[in-house]
């Protein structure tokens, strides 16, 4: 794959990278509704196996979008010019949605099986500095792929390896959930049916697949719908 090749720009050519400029988003789901640590929040507390359940539809909603920034880092390897708006879009919903809530909510789902099942304390160490490790990757692609729409010169092989890091990241990280931890949670589930944990703190509804979509995710959830 080549790094030193030119992609085109409504403001015109720079060698070697990817260019261009970015749209202009609507605010869409703003911080303040969603940020966890606001000073207004309601306790709600809701079933394990609930919770459950929606952390696994958050899974496959995941996949599907790692599925689609594979598709355009295909085009990457290609020489070929990626749709950035939609890896936009899809970079936008990882960093508000699944960094700032469905890890945050499964962290508490972990802390309440560390209060039920000590042998399993030992492996959810490695949960938050996952957690912190997939932020931190998404934040860097998000940031190339802004760089990019905003005229600023970001190279073939940089934006591919931060883009192939961060889908392998999440991808084994979400496997490994599914696998181990995610059946340790079903089991305290089914032994204690009133175990639950308090998401007053978390948005009614996922922004981009909930029934009411926010303004910033439409043009994505156009695509998804073509998509599927």
């Amino acid at each position: 794959m080549s790094a030193i090749l030119a992609a085109p720009n409504r403001k015109g050519k720079h060698p070697g990278c990817y260019v261009g400029e970015i749209p202009d988003y609507s605010p869409g789901w703003p911080t303040s509704s969603w940020n966890r640590y606001s000073e207004v929040t309601i306790a709600m507390s809701v079933k394990l196996n609930q919770v459950l359940a929606e952390l696994r539809e958050d899974h496959r909603n995941l996949r599907l979008l790692l599925n689609l920034l594979e598709s355009e880092s295909a085009s990457i390897t290609v020489d070929d010019e990626p749709d950035f708006e939609l890896m936009h879009d899809i970079m936008q919903y990882m960093t508000v949605y699944s960094d700032a809530v469905h890890h945050p909510k499964e962290d508490l789902v972990y802390g309440l099986i560390r209060e039920h099942d000590a042998e399993i304390a030992p492996s959810l160490e490695q949960v938050e500095p996952e957690h912190l490790k997939i932020a931190e990757l998404g934040t860097t692609l998000r940031n190339d792929i802004e760089a990019i729409i905003s005229g600023t010169a970001v190279t073939r092989d940089r934006l591919h390896s931060d883009l192939q890091d961060y889908v392998t990241q999440l991808r084994t990280h979400i496997r490994w959930e599914e696998d181990e931890l995610f059946p340790v949670a079903d089991s305290l589930a089914a032994k204690n049916g009133a175990a639950g944990i308090d998401v007053g703190l978390f948005p009614d509804e996922d922004p981009l697949f909930g029934a009411t979509t926010a303004t910033s995710f439409r043009n994505l959830l156009t695509y998804l719908q073509k998509y599927e």
